[in-house]
């Protein structure tokens, strides 16, 4: 998932190179409802949760692990990110969930704010984290994207989710 509702979003490019490293065993899916989500508001729920919020849920219900690519907004997580984890913070489709966090940046220092937000917003859901560093777009930028991705897939294997933090 974009944590970016921005079309040219170098997070967007990160999954594009994770997408394209994935090994033939193991799919990939994007999920791009990010922007179609309604402010959350618990109150909408008491006649049923709208359908940009079930394809929400079942995307996160169907995976086995989620990476998460996301800019820095204010020093923390963007709005429309943090507003889709409160979608599900209480009806636990990534409860203890494996998730994998990065953000594509211009510079090494970048970046390190949102994604401690980020981490902050997951204990929430008891999340599983793996990496948590950011990606410098430079030569090693797709080679970077491989690893984490490979991380992902290794943590969801294992299963141990009584860990807070898995190494990238």
């Amino acid at each position: 998932m974009c944590g970016s509702l921005q079309r040219q979003s170098a997070n967007l490019t990160l999954l594009d190179a994770v997408v394209a490293a994935a090994p033939p065993d193991v799919e990939v899916v994007l999920f791009d409802g990010l922007g179609d989500l309604p402010h959350f508001n618990p109150d909408i729920e008491v006649t049923g949760a709208p359908e940009s919020v079930m394809r929400w849920r079942r995307a996160l219900e169907k995976s086995d692990a989620v990476l998460i690519a996301s800019p820095e907004y204010g020093f923390s997580l963007p709005g429309a990110l943090k507003n889709a984890i409160d979608w599900v913070i209480g009806s636990g489709e990534l409860e203890k969930k494996v998730v994998a966090i990065t953000a594509a940046v211009p510079a090494p220092e970048r970046g390190r704010r949102g994604l401690q937000a980020l981490r902050d917003t997951l204990t929430a859901v008891r999340a599983t984290i793996v990496g948590g560093e950011p990606i410098v777009r430079g030569p090693e930028f797709d080679r970077q994207a491989a690893e984490l991705l490979n991380a992902l897939i290794a943590a969801a294997a294992q299963g141990d989710r009584s860990c807070d933090t898995v190494p990238k």
